[in-house]
């Protein structure tokens, strides 16, 4: 019963959208369909390699494939020119008022509701490597881009003469790769069936076998595989209660949805002349989708607190404050809802600049549609917030990089933010961990302008990737966000150094460089944590040493 009316409703809700949308101020850019000419000729050539430049020995090329043609559904939406606008909204607010109550009554609240949606399916979505060698390239790929399709979700964005990833799904694939070939734009296959890749990412764990870990170790962490939020959180619990000495889980705050917001404080205590001691801040997990990070932050966490004499020389001179997972709502979600989903989990759709009107379509067309949640938590810190023009970040609630509807908006970003403000004069290092693509990235990321310092930045940068290179021979590269990998506005490492005013202040981008992407094996967790391990131990030792 409960399908069935609401299916009733979206054909209801549907008819009402497209009444109001001629007369809507357009929240959102307008969302163009990338065209494929007729009679496209399919002689380009797709290429290998699986790091981020071109491989010129590894082209294969791929045979023709039958077009299938997609129809897309697209309303454009107007300038607004309301004429009975206060009637209409009166009119809608009864009648959305009395679906509401109906809904409630049948299917229970919204929350409720979304509980029970199932959980999001990439069977044969593909991950797609393509080969820009011009700037038409590059612009042909960046209209792609902005056309916004459900079905094509760019993971690296368009650059000349370096790699862009992008998830296809699967009715527009062939289209797609007709479209590739006709442009001249090499490409490459790097997982056919995400999907698949998606299922045998993470060993699952038997309640016996993880009855067994906390019989022998006290915990049920392993870096053999990735832990959902709350077995992190117990874990660092675990650490303060077996080694209070050292170890001091600290509530920052609440997420969205109510979770704790835990980091742990490492520390011995005060310095010689009892004076708190330089400290390192470490934190992982600001995007839901990257796991890595809040493993090796996790990792970090056992080598200083559980075998904490072989670091006695570090832990005297150095606190650690690591926060292994920013945001618990998303990361919970991309483990029960959606694996890719990037964003905090919030709405705010009361706090758009709207109607109370239009606040009540929106409320109801997500309540039906179930889009638009979250906020990009690395476009939210309050440093050059909300520039969207070169600054990587959008004002469309719906997009990925969504930079809130203004500077922390999210609690996630707020509770950490005011910690480090807090203790900003003893924090000496920022680092914060995502994926993917292999870069220890230095400020500035708003601009192309490098901060005066950046030469000092880049070559302790440089010696931490050196450290890291020893450990498995694995190649970072050393450079500003907005020269290596795009532009970001409101992002967390330029908040740190541009307003929290601690010097050393870094993005690291983890492995890979995009075989897997976001979906790394957790095989690789541990390879990963030592060699990050190693380059951070340097740049403690070197920063340091030098205060």
């Amino acid at each position: 019963m409960a399908d069935d009316f609401k299916s009733t409703l979206c054909v209801v809700f549907v008819g009402l959208s497209a009444i109001i949308a001629a007369n809507r101020v357009a929240a959102r850019p307008q969302r163009g369909d990338f065209e494929l000419a007729a009679g496209a000729i399919c002689n380009c050539s797709s290429t290998g390699g699986d790091d981020g430049s071109f491989d010129e020995g590894n082209r294969a090329r791929y045979s023709d494939e039958e077009i299938e043609t997609d129809s897309d559904f697209t309303i454009d939406k107007e300038s607004r020119g309301f004429s009975l606008t206060d009637l209409v909204e009166s009119m809608f607010s009864a009648v959305a008022s009395g679906i509401g109550s109906i809904v409630t009554s049948i299917i229970g609240t919204e929350k409720n509701f979304r509980s029970r949606s199932s959980r999001v399916s990439y069977k044969n979505h593909q991950l797609i490597r393509l080969y820009p060698n011009s700037q038409e390239h590059v612009n042909d790929l960046k209209e792609l881009e902005k056309s916004e399709s459900e079905d094509v979700k760019f993971w690296t964005e368009p650059m000349y003469n370096r790699t862009t990833d992008v998830v296809i799904g699967p009715d527009l694939v062939s289209d797609l790769k007709a479209f590739l070939r006709y442009k001249g734009i090499d490409f490459k296959v790097l997982i056919p069936d995400l999907q698949k890749t998606i299922a045998h990412q993470n060993p699952k764990m038997t309640k016996e076998q993880r009855d067994d870990l906390v019989t022998t170790n006290g915990h049920s962490m392993t870096w053999k595989r990735y832990h959902r939020y709350g077995e992190i959180v117990k874990y660092l619990e675990y650490l303060a209660l077996r080694y209070p000495n050292i170890a001091e889980v600290i509530t920052l705050g609440h997420s969205y949805e109510g979770q704790p917001i835990k980091m742990i404080k490492i520390s011995t205590g005060t310095n010689k002349d009892g004076e708190a001691k330089p400290a390192i801040w470490i934190d992982a997990g600001i995007h839901a989708r990257e796991w890595i990070g809040s493993a090796v932050a996790t990792y970090i966490v056992s080598q200083l607190v559980e075998k904490n004499s072989s670091y006695a020389k570090l832990l005297d001179n150095t606190d650690w404050m690591i926060l292994p997972v920013v945001n618990p709502d998303g990361y919970e979600f991309s483990h029960t809802g959606d694996r890719l989903w990037r964003k905090t989990r919030s709405n705010h759709a009361d706090d758009e600049d709207d109607s109370r009107f239009l606040q009540l379509v929106n409320r109801y067309t997500r309540w039906l549609w179930g889009k638009c949640e979250g906020v990009d938590p690395n476009r939210n810190f309050d440093y050059h917030w909300g520039e969207v023009e070169e600054g990587g970040a959008s004002l469309d609630p719906c997009h990925e990089t969504y930079a809130g509807p203004r500077a922390f908006s999210e609690p996630e970003t707020k509770a950490m933010a005011d910690y480090i403000l807090a203790n900003k004069q003893n924090i000496r290092v920022y680092l914060t961990l995502h994926s993917y693509s292999q870069m220890w990235l230095v400020p500035w990321g708003y601009t192309d302008t490098k901060p005066s310092d950046y030469s000092e930045l880049a070559s302790v940068a440089k010696k931490a990737i050196g450290a890291v290179t020893k450990i498995h021979g694995t190649d970072y590269q050393v450079g500003p966000s907005a020269d290596l990998l795009y532009p970001t506005s409101g992002a967390s490492d330029d908040w740190a150094k541009g307003v929290a005013g601690i010097k050393y202040a870094y993005t690291v981008e983890l492995r890979d460089r995009g075989r897997y992407g976001f979906l790394l094996p957790a095989s690789q967790i541990v390879p990963t944590a030592r060699e990050i391990w190693a380059g951070i131990k340097t740049i403690a030792r070197l920063v340091i040493c030098n205060t």
